[in-house]
């Protein structure tokens, strides 16, 4: 398929389990985008605040911002195309909401974290093209079971539906740039082709119209 022209900037969305990570690199291998990804393995917060949740919630959101904030300004910076795995307004609009919802971040901390927040965003080019892989929690609960990652299998039920319904309010409500919402719970696009290739199609579409 032929590549879209001029540089792109993509970013992939969507809850713990979606498939962001594999659709990030079957993305910029087809098109040739550079690569982002979410700050996991080396992240040294990640486990502990699975461990305890109201203990570390803060730092890891801190981390996390810092983190997506350096890599949003490297990718604004860069003249070659980019792909993204999960975007900086996740953490903030996603993620340090429902900590605060739920009771794992205080009042002062969840404050101070959106005030860095709105400044940052006064700094920030949106995406060319964001895409949301909006998948249901029994689909999240099996991709997480099958990778693997130890310190993801106490994640519980209820903490990914409260994900959800925050994702689904943001998206409706994103006015940012063009949005391309994939349904993914009936899509195998890392296993059959065809998937894969409907994806493709629709990324292009999406792209070659902003153009």
């Amino acid at each position: 398929m032929t590549r879209p022209t001029g540089k792109s900037f993509v970013a992939v969305a969507g809850n713990i389990g979606s498939g962001k990570s594999s659709l990030t690199t079957m993305l910029s291998k087809n098109f040739g985008w550079k690569p982002y990804y979410e700050s996991v393995e080396d992240n040294p917060y990640l486990a502990d605040f699975y461990a305890d949740m109201k203990r570390w919630s803060f730092h890891l959101q801190i981390y996390f911002l810092s983190h997506r904030f350096t890599s949003h300004k490297q990718i604004v910076e860069s003249p070659e195309s980019v792909i993204q795995d999960r975007s900086i307004y996740e953490d903030a609009e996603i993620f340090a909401r429902n900590l605060h919802e739920i009771g794992n971040m205080d009042d002062r901390d969840y404050n101070n974290y959106v005030a860095l927040y709105h400044v940052m965003m006064e700094y920030l080019q949106p995406p060319d093209l964001m895409i949301y892989l909006r998948a249901n929690v029994d689909t999240l609960k099996a991709q997480i079971a099958r990778r693997g990652r130890s310190y993801e299998q106490s994640i519980k039920r209820e903490y990914l539906e409260q994900l959800n319904r925050h994702y689904e309010s943001w998206i409706s409500h994103y006015t940012l740039g063009p949005l391309l919402v994939i349904e993914s719970d009936n899509l195998d696009f890392v296993h059959n082709e065809k998937d894969f290739a409907r994806v493709e199609k629709l990324v292009k579409e999406n792209l070659m119209r902003k153009k």
